[in-house]
């Protein structure tokens, strides 16, 4: 192959690259404006005086009062308002909270270990228990897929809170393995993981074994069978490969279930992280961390299915083609 052949052919690679690229940031950017001027419009939208809004349950004084129309510049035009607001979330200011006389900023920094920690456990976790159902039951009998079937759509039914009500019944409060609330190391992470994990892993499971099953009955699969190959081997090197395309595509799912449920779970564990503050933030009327928290879930998860859009065309070449 000539050298100017393979140029033309790499050339033609990046070109191949760069408008999803160029179109999944585009889109993200779209999302990520859409989710600030949604947090501003809704301030604007509570009822009562916006600098009422923004005390929310914190002390009331003129100097106060004046910091606040500084800072949001609510004495100019509501475009000039707006122009300012988008300006200091390019610049990373997220406002101020007068409730708890911090910036909210270093509140979500202070908070975001807990949670990170506990929705990527519960992310391995759930992985992991819904790839071994699907290696385990993919193909068998018809009764062991249907029992884990049954089992997965109880996972999926039963809300997280509920499931983490259940697990510190039995492990924490009669048996007094782990401990109640709090956050005492890997020990206190694994029943709040437990309980986020579950749902994910019913749905995924799910996925992965009607992946599995459709692969096992293609005409690479028998192929490879009159070839002489092991059913074991042929799942492991063949079908999974084909059946995590499409597990693929759930994982920005995912990372909204997670953000959610986090937010639940944490309360329900006594744990710290950016469930609590929300909750505290939202029976506190704090309005700047409210907003600051919708813009941080907007942001996790445009990052996270750019991520995924990305890895997905560079599985399959196809889709660079086609788009």
């Amino acid at each position: 192959m000539s050298t100017l052949t393979l140029t033309r052919r790499r050339g033609l690679a990046v070109v191949g690259w760069l408008g999803p690229v160029a179109r999944r940031l585009g889109s993200g950017l779209a999302v990520l404006w859409a989710a600030a001027t949604a947090a501003y419009v809704s301030l604007l939208l509570v009822p009562g005086d916006t600098v009422d809004v923004l005390i929310g349950d914190g002390l009331d004084t003129p100097e106060r009062r004046a910091q606040i129309i500084a800072e949001w510049g609510l004495d100019r035009s509501a475009l000039r308002q707006y122009g300012d607001y988008l300006a200091r979330l390019l610049h990373g200011d997220l406002g101020h909270s007068y409730i708890l006389q911090r910036g909210v900023g270093d509140i979500l920094a202070s908070q975001i270990g807990p949670t990170v920690r506990l929705a990527l456990t519960a992310a391995l976790f759930g992985s992991v228990l819904a790839l071994a159902l699907a290696l385990t039951t993919a193909g068998r009998r018809p009764w062991l897929g249907g029992l884990a079937g049954l089992s997965e759509l109880v996972a999926v039914s039963v809300p997280p809170f509920l499931i983490g009500i259940l697990l510190l019944a039995v492990f924490s409060f009669t048996l007094g393995w782990f401990p109640v609330s709090g956050d005492q190391g890997p020990v206190s992470l694994v029943l709040p993981a437990v309980a986020l994990s579950l749902p994910i892993c019913g749905v995924l499971g799910q996925v992965l074994r009607e992946g599995l099953e459709r692969a096992l009955e293609e005409p690479f699969a028998v192929t490879a069978r009159s070839r002489g190959i092991t059913e074991r081997r042929l799942v492991a090197r063949h079908a999974l490969r084909h059946a995590l395309l499409p597990a693929v595509t759930l994982t920005g799912w995912f990372t909204g279930t997670l953000l959610g449920g986090a937010i639940i779970v944490e309360s329900v564990f006594g744990r710290p992280g950016l469930g609590q503050v929300t909750l505290s933030a939202v029976t506190g009327k704090d309005m700047p961390v409210v907003m600051a928290v919708v813009l941080l879930s907007a942001l996790v998860y445009v990052t996270v299915s750019t991520i995924v859009d990305l890895t997905y065309l560079a599985i399959d070449p196809r889709l660079r083609s086609s788009r």
